[in-house]
This record gives C-alpha cells, sequence and structure tokens, in this order.
C-alpha cells in the first residue's frame, strides 16, 4: 500500500484513539465551560482584517466574533461547502482576494498541483505545540513540500449513518452502508454522490461480494478505479429510485431529515449530532464497515495581504477553549490537547453513542486523492446522477 495512505490512516486512527482517552479523563475533570481564549496579541496584527475562504458549518457561534473583540480584526467570511468549490475559486482567482483557506487533509496532491499556497513561518506559529501529535504527524506526512510545511488542522469528523429515529425502523445494531439500499427505505435515503459511491464498495467489501481492500485498489491507477467502480456504478443507478437527495452542504443535510421525509441517509457527523444535541429525533453512528473520517485544516495563501492577521487567527484558533468552542457548535471534533475536557457532557455522550464498541479501531480514513482520481471520480458521479 502507499506510505501516504497508510499514514494518513494511522493519523486518523490515533486521534480517535487519542480522543477517546481524552473522553474518559474529561468525565473525571468535569467540563469547566467554555471561556475567553488566552492568547498574546501580535501589537502588528491588532488592527485591519482577513479574508477567510472557509466551510460554511466550521466557524459556529461566538468563534469568529470572539475573535474580532480580542484583536480588533474584522474578519470576512466566504463560506463554501464542498472541497471542489474551493477549489475551484482558488484556481479561478489564484488565491487573489484571500489569505486563508480550509483544505482536507487528504486534497493535498491537488493543492500542491494548483501552486496556491504559501509555507507558514514557523516562527509566527506560537500554539502548534497543543496541536494532537497525530495530527501534527499528519500535516508533516501529507502537506510538507520542499518549501515548508502549507497546512495546519482545524478540525475533524466523520461520515457515516444518520436516521430519523420515528422514522426508519432498523436496528442500529446492524446498521451498514447497505442499509441505505434495503427495500424499506426506497425513496428515503440522502447522501453525497461519491460517497454513495463508496459506501455501496465498502459495503460489498465487509460482505465478501466484491473484496477490494476497503477500496483502497481504486486509488492505484485509473484502470484499477474502473474495474472497482463500473459495477458500484452499474448498481447505484439501478437503485437510483432509492434516493429522496442528495446534499452538498450541512444546512441541506439537516432540511433532508427535518423537512423533505429523508429517513437515512450517508452524512457529516456535524449536522446529525448538532440535530440530535437539539432533541430533535435523529441519530448517528458509524455502521458496522467504519466511519469514514476527514480533517479539515486552514492555509496561507501566497496572494495574501493580511500575512499578520493570518497567523494572529491560526494562533487564536490553536487554543484548547477555541478548539472546544469550534466542536461544541459545529458537532465536528477538536484537533488541540486539552479541548475535550471542556466540552459539554451532551457533546461527549454524542460522541460516545457516534462510535459504539471497537467503531474507533475500524475507521475509514479518505485517502490522499491525487488530480487523476478526483476527476475520473467526478465522472462516475456525474453519470449517477443523471441517471
Amino acid at each position: 500500500m502507499n506510505r501516504k495512505l497508510t499514514t494518513t490512516q494511522e493519523t486518523m486512527r490515533a486521534a480517535a484513539m487519542t480522543r477517546r482517552s481524552l473522553l474518559k479523563s474529561a468525565s473525571a475533570l468535569g467540563a469547566i465551560g467554555l471561556t475567553s481564549p488566552l492568547f498574546v496579541k501580535n501589537a502588528l496584527s491588532s488592527s485591519g482584517e482577513l479574508n477567510l475562504l472557509m466551510w460554511s458549518d466550521e466557524y459556529p457561534g461566538d468563534v469568529i466574533p470572539n475573535f474580532e473583540k480580542a484583536t480588533g480584526i474584522k474578519v470576512n467570511q466566504t463560506p463554501f461547502s464542498q472541497n471542489e468549490e474551493q477549489i475551484n475559486k482558488l484556481q479561478a482567482t489564484g488565491g487573489e482576494g484571500f489569505d486563508l483557506c480550509s483544505p482536507t487533509l487528504n486534497r493535498a496532491p491537488q493543492y500542491k498541483d494548483i501552486a496556491v499556497l504559501a509555507p507558514f513561518d514557523m516562527n509566527k506559529l506560537k500554539n502548534t505545540s497543543n496541536i494532537l501529535p497525530s495530527m501534527l504527524q499528519g500535516a508533516e506526512s501529507l502537506w510538507k513540500w520542499e518549501d515548508g510545511l502549507n497546512w495546519l488542522p482545524h478540525c475533524w469528523g466523520s461520515e457515516a449513518i444518520s436516521w430519523r429515529t420515528d422514522l426508519w425502523k432498523g436496528d442500529p445494531k446492524e446498521l451498514s452502508y447497505g442499509s441505505l439500499w434495503a427495500d424499506d427505505v426506497k425513496g428515503h435515503t440522502q447522501g453525497r454522490g461519491h460517497s454513495f459511491l463508496l459506501g455501496i464498495g465498502l459495503w460489498w467489501d465487509a460482505s465478501g461480494k466484491m473484496p477490494t481492500n476497503r477500496m483502497l485498489d481504486g486509488y492505484k491507477d485509473e484502470e484499477s478505479f474502473k474495474k472497482v467502480w463500473d459495477p458500484i456504478l452499474a448498481f447505484a443507478i439501478e437503485h437510483k429510485s432509492w434516493v429522496k437527495q442528495f446534499w452538498d452542504s450541512a444546512d441541506n443535510t439537516k432540511s433532508g431529515l427535518m423537512e423533505n421525509d429523508v429517513w437515512i441517509g450517508q452524512t457529516w457527523d456535524g449536522p446529525a449530532l448538532s440535530l440530535k444535541k437539539e432533541g430533535k429525533p435523529v441519530s448517528y453512528q458509524a455502521p458496522k464497515e467504519g466511519a469514514i473520517t476527514w480533517v479539515d485544516g486552514v492555509a496561507l495563501i501566497k496572494a495574501a495581504k493580511n500575512v499578520d492577521q493570518a497567523y494572529e487567527f491560526l494562533n487564536y484558533l490553536h487554543t484548547p477553549e477555541v478548539s472546544a468552542m469550534v466542536a461544541e457548535g459545529s458537532g465536528y471534533n477538536p484537533v488541540v490537547t486539552g479541548a475535550d475536557a471542556l466540552l459539554s457532557e451532551a457533546a461527549k455522550k454524542n460522541f460516545q453513542e457516534a462510535y459504539p464498541g471497537d467503531s474507533l479501531k475500524n475507521l475509514w480514513p479518505w485517502p490522499a486523492e491525487p488530480t487523476w482520481y478526483t476527476e475520473i471520480r467526478s465522472q462516475y458521479v456525474d453519470q449517477f446522477k443523471a441517471a
């Protein structure tokens, strides 16, 4: 197996296991509440502005307002909802107009290809020692190019199965990606196009129907990809009528569950767990094939005009208080040591219920995706959606 793929998987498993141990210790320490983050302002960046290209749901609540109040820096927010949207925007502009962007860990090869990022000045980063070691290792293994480190983690999460507890009548103990294609949920499922296809492959691999090394065989080259994905695509097209909606953001994931008669789907953890925390009839859990995991981060753009302000923001993000605030508000997970102890009991409980038994040992981290892989996968997704 490609060493980069192995390293990415090790990173995510280590991160999850670290979180599990922190959750245990957190119950003894008790949640001390989310307080104003303790960090020292840089006088050079105590004013001005920052242009942030960001995931629409990863800076919830007071995360940005508190930064603006503490520093005097105005944050101009440009939200997006999918990696492809961000990459296309950066390619079209050469990064002009933005200071920081928000790539996902496994997209490193694509960002290296488009060459819009600048390496960090590590002397200006004051809180990297706070980052979970496994997360920092993942950054260095995939994002450390000839001229330095180009990415730091911000939060991590998973993609697994969410469902309406009052509508889906299946047994959570038997939860599988195959549950999305059962006869009794026809016309009531949701997912992203490429995630639906991946989930079918993981289901077939685990059941022995089509062994694929947990779908990693499809990452070898284009011929291997087609061999793995052709039968999956045929099945998906044949079962297109099972799909109620294709979601493309956190918001329409939620509206699918609450307003569009979706009973069960393959979704990110944050939207579903946020609904669950609010007391809605929604739950989220890793299936027996394993939850798909990702890490989102922050990168400095070559064309950045507000560099001092960008470093101020990075130093703010990597405090335990702010990492916990991000996780608490979004439903995702922190990347800073000690942040777990600051989460509410409801957030800790949601995490434990989402990953029962040995789920944290069975994660499926998105492998590093070269440009050729993303391009051909998009073609397959287009065929599925157009069917």
